[in-house]
């Protein structure tokens, strides 16, 4: 299908859904017991999602805050009590019966929030081509929408766009574990679904990337449907836009504390836990970001890190032999490359075939927010206790 004939078809489905109440596809985390306090029933009814990236604390007070696809208005009018009289919140979406809804109820919100007017302005347009002024946004919000979008990656540049040096995103949408064939590609019902618009999340963090997106790195992520051994997953991710020129930075040597025994971060530059490596300003600048600062000593000298220092950690697979049952993991950031204390390289974007003990580290504290974790036996499978590797050297 043309883009056009895409945009079409989900822009009829959303505006029937308005009219019918129709219970859309994707996996929601609203607390609706909450939301019911401020926002009208009628606004609660037509809230779609995969997740609630305004109701992670990422919203401050006095930001502006721009929601793409804001539909009924949920998420903006959640914004909206985050930011406070003081802030400013944008909701911009396709479909004129969404956006009528979300007008008609942006007063009786206000007055329930105690405000004198609504901070809250809903303007039509599309995510591709998003009527909002360069560098004008603190953070960015979409909630199950830019899969919807037939031209991702040209969304993803409106989004740097848009949204201000130092500023960031905090989206929830579907990825897939693959790329989506053209039979699913053709099928008008499941673009509707969240389902054939999905990127491979290879594709998906890659793109961020090159509109010029750091930092990137899971905040949740839960496997959502299987269909015909296509994984989909509901996913809130979180990025920055860092500023083009930073300040100098005193802090010139990084020394990696783990718990991975290798990382490449999202520049290439590499790092070997425990050995200082020498860092140029941009680069400080980065590792001090969230995704980064509690994986590194940053530092005016070198310093190295031993065994013996509390800051240094590692997490070892289990002296035992290892069973296959089937699980894959994906390293969903904010690294371009990690290395763990068994051998194992991981490469964003890329699903890696683990074993039993393998998955227990992933799984384990230090580990879990780096990786997604998916399973495509599609049968009763009974392993036997083998190696890593064919050779039997690995493990």
């Amino acid at each position: 299908m043309g883009q056009e004939t895409i945009t079409r078809a989900v822009n009829e489905r959303y505006a029937k859904a308005v009219m019918t109440g129709e219970e859309m596809c994707c996996p929601t985390g609203y607390d609706h017991e909450d939301l019911q306090a401020f926002i009208p029933q009628a606004v609660l009814k037509v809230s779609y999602g995969c997740g609630t990236p305004v109701g992670l604390s990422t919203v401050q007070p006095g930001e502006t805050v721009l929601d793409i696809g804001s539909g009924g208005g949920i998420d903006c009018f959640e914004a909206s009590r985050r930011v406070g009289q003081t802030g400013r919140v944008i909701g911009i979406d396709m479909t004129d019966e969404m956006l009528a809804l979300a007008r008609t109820h942006a007063p009786t919100v206000a007055a329930n929030l105690g405000y004198a007017a609504s901070n809250v302005e809903f303007r039509k347009g599309q995510a591709d081509a998003i009527p909002v002024e360069d560098g004008s946004v603190d953070l960015i919000v979409s909630n199950c929408v830019i899969n919807l979008a037939p031209d991702k990656s040209n969304v993803f540049r409106e989004m740097f766009r848009v949204v201000k040096p130092g500023g960031r995103f905090t989206i929830s949408d579907i990825v897939a574990d693959q790329p989506i064939p053209h039979y699913l590609l053709e099928d008008r019902e499941k673009w509707g679904d969240c389902l054939s618009g999905a990127l491979q999340w290879g594709a998906y963090w890659g793109n961020l990337r090159t509109a010029g997106f750091l930092g990137l790195h899971q905040v949740h992520m839960l496997p959502w449907r299987v269909i015909d051994g296509i994984h989909f997953l509901s996913v809130t991710l979180t990025g920055y836009k860092l500023p083009p020129h930073p300040p100098a930075s005193t802090l010139r040597f990084a020394t990696l504390q783990g718990p991975f025994r290798r990382v490449v971060d999202e520049r290439g530059n590499e790092y070997i836990r425990g050995n200082p490596v020498s860092i140029e300003s941009s680069t400080s600048h980065l590792l001090k970001s969230a995704p980064y600062t509690n994986h590194f000593v940053l530092s005016e000298s070198p310093v190295t890190l031993t065994k013996e220092d509390s800051r240094w950690s590692a997490v070892f697979p289990d002296e035992a032999a290892c069973i296959w049952e089937g699980h894959f993991a994906l390293l969903t950031g904010p690294f371009l490359e990690v290395e763990d204390d068994d051998s194992h390289v991981f490469r964003c974007g890329d699903s890696h075939e683990i074993c039993s003990k393998t998955l227990k580290v992933l799984r384990s504290k230090l580990y879990s927010s780096h990786f997604a974790i998916i399973n495509r036996a599609q049968e009763t499978i009974s392993p036997q206790p083998g190696s890593c590797d064919v050779s039997g050297g690995c493990c």
